[in-house]
C-alpha cells in the first residue's frame, strides 16, 4: 500500500472540499496555551456547532488548513496560528432512501465495497438531487449507514467522479468510518486506476509530483500550479500503446494514487499531454479520426477512467482486504478496437 492524504476520491480520485458548494470558511485563532493539546479537541472547544466526529470527517477530507497546509491528522498536537475550516452548505433536505442496483463486491457489519457504475455521482449536489450513490445506499443499508459524513454524505469516506467508474468503500458504522478516514489521511491505502489516453507520455513510466488547485482561469477547473495548490502525486506505468510504435495514438495507463486530489488523474495525464479519452473537461486536443471512431462505436460518452484496485486494511477486523475489478463495457470494447490499430 501507498506510505504515507485524502480523499477520491479521487477520490477522490477523491474530490477536494474546496469545491464551490455554497458553504463557507471558518478561522479559528489557536493561542500559545492552545499548543500540545490534541488538534480535533482543541478546535471542538471552538466549534460548538460541529460534532467532534463531524469535524475529523473535515480533517480527513483536507478542509483544515494552518498557514495553508493541511491539517488531516485529529491526533496531531495543536500548534498556536490561524486555522481554516471549510465547511460545506448543507443541503436543504436529507437524501432520499431509492432502490437503486449496486454492484457490491464486499460486505459485513462496517463497511461496503462496491464497483460504482459511470454516470452515478457519488452524494447529491448542485443540480444532482437524486440517484446518486448515497440514495442508493440509504435503502440497501436501511439505516446502517455511517452519519459521520454528515446529512448529505452519510457512510462517505471518499469519492469517485460522476463518469469515473470503479471500487469505492463505504462506511456502514461509525467506528468504520472513522479508522476508514485515517487511512485515507496518512495515505495507507492502495487505489490504481486504468486510463485509455491520447498519444502516450514522453517517459514510460514515472511519478507525477505537482501542486494541484483551483484554475484560476476557469474556477470549474483544476489545474497544475506553480504555487498555492495542494500537494498531488500520481506515479503511473504504460502497460501498452496502440498505433505506431514510434509514435503512438493511444495507451492504457495504470496510475498509482499516492494523494487524492480533486481530478487529480484526469489533471496530471493532461499535463503530460496525455489526456483521458473522451474527458469534457481536460481532453485537450482532438484525437485522430481512428480514434473518435473506435470511441463512437465503442459507446465511450465519458472519460476513459476506471477504478481498478482498491486495498486496505479493515478499521475493524485489521484484516488485509484488496479488491480488483475488470474495465467496464465501454472501456473493453474501446480497448479492443485500438488493439486493432
Amino acid at each position: 500500500m501507498s506510505g504515507a492524504e485524502s480523499d477520491d476520491v479521487e477520490d477522490i480520485e477523491q474530490e477536494d472540499p474546496s469545491v464551490e458548494d455554497g458553504g463557507h470558511t471558518v478561522e479559528i485563532s489557536l493561542l500559545p496555551q492552545d499548543a500540545g493539546e490534541r488538534l480535533d479537541k482543541v478546535l471542538s472547544s471552538h466549534l460548538p456547532d460541529l460534532s467532534r466526529g463531524r469535524l475529523q470527517a473535515l480533517m480527513a477530507e483536507g478542509a483544515l488548513t494552518l498557514d495553508g497546509q493541511v491539517m488531516s491528522n485529529p491526533s496531531a498536537k495543536a500548534k498556536a496560528g490561524q486555522y481554516h475550516l471549510r465547511v460545506p452548505a448543507p443541503t436543504d433536505a436529507e437524501p432520499e432512501a431509492q432502490d437503486i442496483p449496486l454492484d457490491i463486491l464486499f460486505e459485513d457489519a462496517d463497511l461496503i465495497v462496491l464497483n460504482k457504475a459511470a454516470g452515478m455521482a457519488v452524494h447529491p449536489g448542485n443540480g444532482i438531487p437524486d440517484e446518486t450513490l448515497v440514495n442508493a445506499l440509504l435503502h440497501h443499508c436501511a439505516g446502517s449507514l455511517s452519519g459521520i459524513g454528515g446529512v448529505a454524505r452519510p457512510g462517505i469516506v471518499h469519492r469517485l467522479d460522476k463518469d469515473t467508474s470503479g471500487v469505492m468503500v463505504a462506511a456502514k458504522s461509525d467506528a468504520a468510518h472513522a479508522g476508514l478516514s485515517a487511512l485515507f489521511a496518512a495515505h495507507d491505502i492502495e487505489r490504481t486506476y486504468i486510463a485509455l489516453t491520447r498519444g502516450t507520455p514522453s517517459a514510460p513510466s514515472g511519478v507525477i509530483h505537482t501542486q494541484i488547485g483551483r484554475s484560476k482561469h476557469d474556477r470549474k477547473k483544476m489545474a497544475v500550479l506553480r504555487s498555492g495548490g495542494r500537494e498531488a502525486i500520481t506515479k503511473y506505468r504504460v502497460q501498452k500503446t496502440f498505433g505506431p510504435q514510434e509514435r503512438p495514438m493511444a495507451s492504457r495507463i495504470a496510475c498509482q494514487l499516492e494523494t487524492g486530489r480533486t481530478h487529480q488523474i484526469r489533471v496530471h495525464l493532461a499535463s503530460k499531454s496525455s489526456p483521458c479519452l473522451g474527458d469534457p473537461i481536460y481532453g485537450s486536443g482532438v484525437p485522430a479520426l481512428v480514434i473518435r471512431e473506435a470511441m463512437a462505436a465503442a459507446g465511450l460518452h465519458r472519460q476513459a477512467l476506471h477504478a481498478s484496485v482498491l486495498g486496505f486494511i479493515h478499521p475493524v477486523t485489521g484484516e488485509a482486504m484488496r479488491f480488483q475489478t475488470p474495465l467496464p463495457g465501454d472501456m473493453q470494447a474501446l480497448e479492443a478496437l485500438l488493439e486493432r490499430l
